[in-house]
């Protein structure tokens, strides 16, 4: 899976020593924002010293992260895990189309826009109407509608 966004927090980094192999870790955690009309966040985690110095993460810096999600039980609980394995520092937004936003949805515009269709004819029966009790004219009518 994919998402880009901007780097917005640059947790802490987490250290241990396996019980298990013996052998030492290390972890970072990220916090990513999306620049969708919606931003969301999302908490990231590169493990392993190599991979963390291999992409040097910045505050602030804006790439596309993938990323794997995993989930294990721990104590009869579950726990969500998101690892990184690759970072793209060459992240181009594309310029949205004209009359969009980056999210490619059309700007509000409140006012009105003059419809290029055909206005209709003329009743020919407008006339005839004119003495009708149900006219085209509304606005004498005494209906609470």
């Amino acid at each position: 899976m994919e998402l880009t966004g901007k780097i917005i927090a640059v947790l802490p980094e987490r250290s241990g020593v396996s019980p298990r192999t013996g052998n030492e870790w290390k972890m970072a955690s990220y916090v990513l924002e999306t620049t969708d009309q919606y931003p969301r966040k999302m908490v990231f985690e590169i493990f392993g010293a190599d991979r963390i110095s291999q992409f040097a993460i910045q505050l602030g810096e804006t790439m596309t992260v993938s990323f794997d999600i995993d989930a294990r039980e721990y104590q009869g609980r579950w726990f969500n895990s998101i690892r990184a394995w690759k970072v793209d520092r060459n992240v181009n937004a594309a310029p949205a189309p004209v009359g969009m936003d980056a999210a490619g949805i059309p700007p509000f515009d409140p006012a009105p826009q003059p419809s290029a269709a055909p206005q209709p004819a003329a009743n020919p029966n407008a006339d005839l109407l004119a003495g009708a009790p149900f006219a085209s004219d509304n606005s004498t009518t005494d209906l609470p509608f």
